[in-house]
């Protein structure tokens, strides 16, 4: 990379995002006071001596360094005190003779760090550079090893610091000495030495090549070295370039070297002393052909040397003729803004007669205007930074021919890259005063379209550059001219501005443009109404591109100068767009700009969005239909406002046109395909516009049009594609409800058509249908349909929804239809209301109330899941949203229609949701729960608990409580155990919760739960209710799975917490002897290793309680030491061993437990099962357990099972996870086939006690 301060290009820092280039730290307000790590940094140095020797403590350091010093990248300028000492601490360690080179090395590397944060350019002139330290210099940098990948750092800086010691004022031969006269082999003058170390290091492949270039540029520049070495080295670098080529690694280095080596040159030497070489370098630069190079960085020093050559070319002068607006202070501008009376400027004539170009001149134009469409932005800004340089040097009539070829970059033909490079060539001109006022009116016309270039490029856009540029050319603008020159042309820039400012579709170029903006408006003083519009449309607020279409547009548009103009942009470039979101965002800002040109609108705008209508392009039919229902519900707003019609604002053409939309699109076979589906969803979205307009379609043909595209849409839902589908349906089901409630009613004293009651029963029958999606649709649809249309038939359709709703085993994966199903009869009771003494087919009475509730709490408990995860929660969360509204409906109206024990099981449920795993149904599920109990308009009756409620969930912490967080979800909803209404539901959901694989919501539902059972611990009553309820959703849940294995791991956190130590004390509790009768109906037959896992923790913490249990559990224990699958057996043998050493000596004795711990953690438990039986029987023995014995069974197959003493209690049933004898490597596959084809034989088990 070439050591350049310029800015990256296309990121120019004047115009801040005008380029691109500003990052947001400024708006973050994270700029730094001074340099606050100083006396860190100058502990960190003097401890260098002591670590360069270990390496860890060497990158420690070296790191350490590297984040100090980072932190100031964009505001480097704060370490500028603090430079020199820093370099002086590190020269010290670099000059002492008994440095070590490990700690030169690391000296170095930190000299670099601090070089490529503050800029070489300004750390180089702090370098020693007496005549004392140019032979030291050159003696470290010959003893280096160029192929040394470890020590580029030390290169690197070494040849910087040569560099500043070639300005001493004093002839190099002077430090030879007599050369001649030393005896020995012929040694190398200082001259020569500098440059073979510059030449050898003009091609290495890492850093050291730039700073050899920057040695270059000041080595062969001096006086007395230009005379003897300047031809020979440039003769050098040129051969260099033509046996070079940049199609191999070497080659690309090898030019790269000899490009930054005569760019520095040209750049540092005199004009005097380069010119006599300028037309050979110019010669060989041609004959390269960079251009045709795809290395960048080629291309860019290819560009940087031809501007080089041209100014070398051209005499050092300032042109006359350049336009000088005098002062550009900004506080002056605005304190004589009113005063001041502007003159138009005339550029003076250039009257040098006998200034001559040179001939060369043209070919390095000719380079740079190439330069100017190269496919990268750094080779364009470098070109046109070196044509805004050149033409400062050339006469008015020659730089007005380089402005005109400037603008040919503005041609259609050409590609985003000619029109980004036109747009910074333009900006530096006019930065320059080299863009005279008379070229103003072709500049604004083009950097007008420039402002809305984009061009469409397979899936995407490009141009965005273009725009962005486009904005920092209006920018240097605004400091370039006086106002009188751009007086004419500010409605162009100010609108064109205020347009990409709000409608723009990237941000970076909507904040560019509102940084013009305001840059004219400071500067110029004539944009109209510009502080208003900038305290509206500032940085941040322009950040949000919804914001900027619907919000900041309406209040600009306000301003007459700007409505046209922005109304005119949305109808012929964004409504067109080929982003599908620009065009829904364009018509709805073109539905919220029409009240402020109502007329224009009418007579000019609709009857282009007709016409395009018709277009062939499928973005912009659709962007037309979508803007016609936009504008055409805009203009009724209007209408009704003033008690008009929609007929006053649009003629019959225009109804015509309307109608014909629909009819158009399905001759011509437009709904169907990938472009159908954006048809369909526009014409739904005209349709419902239409309706909602009253457009005067009553008993029209079209009618029916609509409602078979609305039906044939809904029906076709599951063709769409999954990112469309959900947008058409809703687009469908509005339009349904405006068309039916606009067109259908019947006249007064009439009954409604026979076709309403067949379209009922149409979408009754699609209910059945074996597509999930038709169900939504039409689920929805029924929803939607007005009151008129459900009187009458009410029962029907909620019947017809109950099913939907109702889960059977072909449709246990239609969750959305379910879901849809449930928001349908939601809105079904909000539209038919409610009435006490009303029919049950006529709205909501004390007959259908309990039926609909039923059907929502029934939903409640879908868990159903599939390949995309829990599927039941879109049910559970539209059950709980269905709840709610019913349940405020009803106690708006008739709280009495609301059942006591309805209401208890819709907080019990909700409250259960609440306590559950999913953060987003919790939250869900704690919005609805606190609007139920805090609703006063009046209170829900028969809330159970409701004064207890209040205290645990008070009113002022209703938005303050975010439900979504565990750490403060969980102990307030742990609180309900203590309400025996509550209980079961809410510790069903921690359960879950508790036993969940979520470590935050693990970790805090287990803590409220411990905290709450240990609270209770000195309340027999409370502790035995809660083990009863703990009990009691086992027993519901056995074999659930969703349920039982996390109350197994929920169980084992209690005991493991000692929440039932209470129960330690008697022999046998019954809470433990029913809890170990559970788990092992639990794991029987089981091959689930989650859940045997989960039960071994379970039984291994019951071991601690007293009496003949602990002989059963561990019973169960030693008999899944000999369970199949080997990692149920090591699971059991670590947790009992980590028993052992608790509980040893209490269970065995200390005579017994070595052994038992010996067994235990030194037997291979997954090895072969007649080993690992034999260590089980000795664990037996010790435990004084009795040995499982083999026992006939069917099909003359052995199976394990423990031998009851005689008058002893024997096991409940055969344990199923028994050993089977080992006689044979087949006998478990059979015993388990035994199982599957004859489990419910009861003649296969043991006889039971």
């Amino acid at each position: 990379m070439a050591l350049s301060e310029e800015p990256a290009a296309g990121a120019p820092e004047q115009p801040g995002e005008a380029a691109g280039g500003e990052s947001d730290a400024l708006a973050r307000g994270s700029t730094l006071e001074s340099f606050g790590e100083s006396a860190e940094t100058r502990e960190l140095l003097g401890r260098l001596r002591d670590a360069h020797s270990d390496l860890v403590a060497r990158e420690v350091a070296v790191e350490q360094f590297r984040v100090i010093m980072d932190k100031y990248q964009e505001q480097p300028h704060l370490l500028d005190p603090h430079l020199e000492w820093m370099m002086n601490l590190l020269l010290d360690i670099v000059q002492d003779k008994t440095s070590p080179p490990t700690l030169v090395h690391l000296a170095f590397k930190f000299l670099y760090i601090i070089t490529k944060v503050r800029g070489y350019k300004i750390f180089l002139r702090l370098f020693p550079h007496e005549v004392a330290d140019v032979q030291p210099v050159l003696d470290m940098l010959s003893d280096q090893n160029p192929r040394d990948h470890e020590t580029w750092e030390t290169r690197y800086m070494l040849l910087l610091w040569l560099s500043m010691t070639c300005l001493i004022p004093f002839d190099f031969s002077r430090l030879d000495g007599n050369l001649d006269t030393q005896p020995g082999p012929a040694q190398l003058s200082i001259m020569d030495r500098i440059l073979q170390i510059a030449e050898s290091y003009l091609v290495v492949s890492d850093k050291a090549r730039d700073a050899a270039a920057v040695l270059v540029s000041k080595f062969i520049t001096r006086q007395d070295v230009k005379q003897k070495k300047m031809t020979g080295f440039l003769d050098w670098t040129l051969r260099t370039l033509t046996q070079s080529s940049f199609q191999t690694i070497e080659g690309t280095i090898a030019v790269d070297g000899a490009l930054q080596a005569l760019a520095q040159i040209f750049k540092h030497g005199t004009r005097e002393d380069c010119l006599p070489y300028a037309p050979t370098v110019l010669q060989y630069l041609s004959s390269c052909r960079l251009s045709d190079c795809n290395q960048t960085l080629l291309r860019k020093l290819g560009v940087k040397l031809a501007q080089r050559l041209g100014l070398t070319f051209l005499k050092p002068r300032v042109a006359k003729w350049r336009y000088q607006r005098g002062s550009r202070s900004l506080a002056a501008n605005l304190s004589s803004q009113k005063q001041r009376e502007q003159t138009p400027h005339s550029g003076t004539p250039d009257r040098e007669e006998d200034y001559d170009v040179p001939e060369e001149v043209e070919s390095v134009i000719e380079q740079l205007l190439a330069g100017l469409k190269d496919k990268d932005t750094v080779v364009r800004w470098s070109a046109a930074k070196g044509i805004g340089r050149i033409a400062g040097r050339l006469p008015q009539d020659l730089a007005d021919d380089v402005v005109g070829s400037a603008l040919d970059c503005f041609s259609f033909q050409e590609t985003d890259n000619a029109w980004h490079g036109g747009c910074l060539a333009l900006a530096e001109l006019g930065r320059r005063g080299l863009l005279l006022p008379t070229r103003l009116t072709d500049v604004v016309a083009v950097i007008q379209r420039a402002l809305t270039y984009d061009e469409k490029r397979g899936a995407c856009s490009v141009g965005a550059n273009v725009r962005d540029a486009a904005c920092y050319v209006c920018w240097a603008f605004a400091r370039a001219y006086e106002p009188a020159e751009l007086r004419p042309f500010v409605a162009e820039i100010s609108s064109a501005l205020v347009i990409a400012t709000v409608f723009d579709r990237d941000v970076n170029c909507r904040r560019a443009a509102s940084a013009a903006f305001q840059e004219n408006v400071g500067r110029q003083g004539t944009f109209p109404h510009g502080i208003d519009i900038l305290t509206t449309a500032d940085y941040f607020a322009v950040g949000n591109r919804s914001n900027c279409f619907l919000a900041i547009s309406v209040f600009i548009a306000g301003f007459p100068e700007y409505t046209q103009p922005m109304i005119d942009h949305l109808v012929t470039m964004k409504i067109t767009h080929w982003d599908r979101v620009i065009r829904e965002l364009s018509a709805k800002a073109l539905q919220n700009l029409a009240p402020c040109a109502p007329e224009y609108c009418a007579s000019q705008v609709f009857p282009q969005l007709l016409s395009l209508t018709r277009s062939p392009d499928l973005h912009t039919r659709h962007g037309a239909i979508l803007a016609c229902g936009a504008v055409t519900c805009a203009l009724h707003r209007l209408a009704a406002q003033g008690g008009r019609s929609i007929t006053d604002y649009l003629d019959r053409t225009a109804l015509e046109g309307l109608k014909q939309i629909h009819q158009q699109l399905y001759d011509h076979q437009l709904y169907r395909g990938l472009g159908g589906e954006l048809m369909r969803q526009a014409v739904c979205s005209l349709v419902e516009s239409l309706a909602l307009s009253r457009v005067p379609f009553k008993g029209d043909p079209i009618i029916n049009g609509w409602q078979w595209l609305v039906d044939d849409t809904l029906r076709s839902l599951h063709l769409m594609s999954s990112q469309s589908r959900q947008q058409i349906k809703e687009a469908a089901v509005a339009a349904l409800a405006a068309l039916c409630t606009e067109y259908y009613p019947a006249e007064p004293g009439e009954k409604n058509p026979a076709a309403v009651d067949e379209l009922i029963q149409r979408y009754l029958a699609e209910l059945g249908s074996p597509e999930e999606m038709t169900r939504c649709g039409f689920a929805l649809a029924l929803g939607a349909l007005p009151s008129f249309l459900l009187k009458g038939r009410l029962q029907q359709v909620l019947e017809g929804l109950r099913a939907v709703t109702h889960i059977s085993p072909k449709d246990t994966s239609f969750a959305e239809a379910r879901r849809d199903g449930l928001m349908a009869i939601a809105r079904i009771c909000q539209t038919v209301g409610v009435s006490s003494d009303s029919i049950p087919d006529q709205s909501l009475c004390k007959e259908n109330v309990p039926q609909i509730y039923s059907t929502l709490l029934s939903c409640m408990a879908d868990y159903t899941t599939d390949s995309r995860g829990d599927v039941g929660t879109w049910v559970r969360e539209a059950a709980m949203t269905s709840l709610l509204e019913v349940t405020l409906l009803l106690g708006r109206n008739r709280p009495e229609l609301i059942p006591a024990d309805t209401c208890e099981q819709v907080l019990c449920c909700v409250a259960q949701q609440a306590s559950e795993k999913i953060d987003r149904v919790r939250a869900h599920a704690g919005s609805v729960l606190l609007t139920l109990l805090h609703f006063d308009s009046p209170p829900l009756p028969y809330v159970p608990h409701r004064e207890e409620l209040e205290l645990i969930f008070p009113r002022s912490e209703v938005s303050s409580v975010n439900w979504s967080a565990p750490s403060q979800a969980f102990p307030r909803i742990t609180k309900l155990l203590a309400l025996p209404a509550f209980r079961y539901h809410v510790l069903l959901g921690l359960a879950v919760s508790t036993g969940g694989l979520t470590e935050s919501t693990v970790r805090h539902a287990t803590q409220s739960l411990c905290e709450y059972v240990k609270s209770i611990q000195e309340d027999p009553q409370a502790m035995g209710y809660f083990s009863e309820t703990l009990l009691q959703i086992f027993r519901d849940n056995l074999l659930n799975d969703r349920v039982s294995v996390p109350l197994l791991k929920t169980l084992d956190q209690l005991l493991a917490n000692g929440c039932f130590d209470v129960y330690m004390a008697e022999e046998d509790p019954p809470f433990a002897m029913k809890l170990l009768a559970l788990c092992k109906e639990e794991i029987r037959k089981s091959k689930d290793v989650h859940k045997l896992r989960s039960s071994i923790a379970v039984f291994c913490g019951m071991i601690p309680f007293r009496g003949e249990l602990r002989k059963k559990v561990l019973l169960q224990l030693l008999l899944l030491l000999c369970h199949p699958f080997p990692i149920v057996r090591n699971t059991t043998a670590s947790h009992l061993y980590e028993v052992m050493i608790i509980y040893g000596e209490e269970i065995v004795g200390p005579e017994a437990l070595d052994e038992v711990m010996a067994v235990l953690g030194e037997t291979t438990w997954d090895t072969d099962l007649l080993v690992v039986k034999g260590q089980r029987n000795r664990l037996c023995d010790l435990f004084q357990v009795p040995r499982p014995q083999l026992v006939s069974k069917a099909h003359d197959l052995e199976v394990e099972c423990p031998v009851t003493p005689p008058g002893a209690e024997g096991p409940e049933e055969e344990e199923p996870d028994a050993m089977v004898s080992a006689q044979s490597g087949v006998v478990w596959a059979l015993l388990q086939f035994t199982w599957g084809s004859h489990g419910d034989e009861k003649s296969s088990k043991v006889p039971t006690d």
